[in-house]
């Protein structure tokens, strides 16, 4: 009989979820397709939901919520800024909702979304979208393995519902 693997630090996880906000409104889920598989350890998903996967096993299935300190931060207001119009290419669509890629002062990649126009003033929040967001996960744990060194080495996991090189 073979020895049960519970998830710690190394072990590749494949799991179903579904991702609710307080609300009850579904942000996220994987019914209907694929499971998502991670490295556990690799900070692949939210702390939040890394720290309650810790020492489960496969044939589990649980709920957790995740504060918005654990998850995706809280809102931060100095992240939401007024641009000048010039900033942006001149073909760009500017309408409140649009989500665009920026980068930061040291190059690093930053998503922005638009939340007003007035003139030639754009309103940007460089917040995540689910920060300030309690995240409410239903998770059923369907396969937890021992990762590969490559896996290991590269910090994410191979093959089906994971990362193909």
């Amino acid at each position: 009989m073979s020895e049960t693997i519970t998830i710690a630090d190394g072990a590749v996880v494949t799991m179903h979820y579904k991702l609710t906000l307080s609300d009850g409104q579904v942000i996220d889920s994987s019914e209907g397709q694929d499971p998502l598989a991670y490295l556990h350890g690799a900070n692949n998903i939210v702390p939040g939901l890394e720290a309650a996967m810790g020492g489960k096993a496969a044939g589990e299935s649980f709920e957790v919520n995740v504060a918005p300190e654990e998850g995706y931060g809280p809102r931060i207001e100095e992240a939401i800024q007024t641009v000048p119009r010039d900033r942006f290419p001149a073909d760009a669509t500017l309408e409140a909702g649009i989500q665009f890629q920026a980068t930061d002062p040291d190059g690093n990649p930053l998503m922005g979304t638009i939340t007003a126009v007035e003139g030639d003033d754009i309103t940007v929040d460089f917040n995540h979208p689910l920060a300030g967001q309690t995240l409410n996960f239903s998770i059923e744990i369907v396969e937890v393995r021992e990762a590969t060194e490559e896996e290991q080495e590269h910090g994410h996991v191979h093959g089906p519902g994971g990362h193909q090189h």
